[in-house]
């Protein structure tokens, strides 16, 4: 067994999974069906690509400042 990295983040009535360490993304109506969707994706990736080594991903968080953007015509 592995443990792997699952970030998640809502898109309108979606919640959209995603794996930093192999890169696959999914989706689902709830958490727990995101999550399990995605670990299907990502068994499935790992049996034609398995991973070398042991990968950990590093999750942080950073501020960016909120600013208009304006469009030029």
């Amino acid at each position: 067994m592995k443990t792997i990295t699952a970030v998640l983040h809502k898109e309108e009535d979606l919640y959209v999974a995603e794996c930093p360490e192999v890169g696959t993304v999914s989706q689902g109506k709830s958490i727990e069906e995101a999550v399990a969707n995605l670990k299907e994706a990502t068994q499935l990736y790992l049996e034609e690509f398995p991973l070398e080594g042991e990968r950990r991903s590093l999750i942080t968080t950073f501020e960016v400042r909120k600013e208009k953007v304006h469009a030029k015509a």
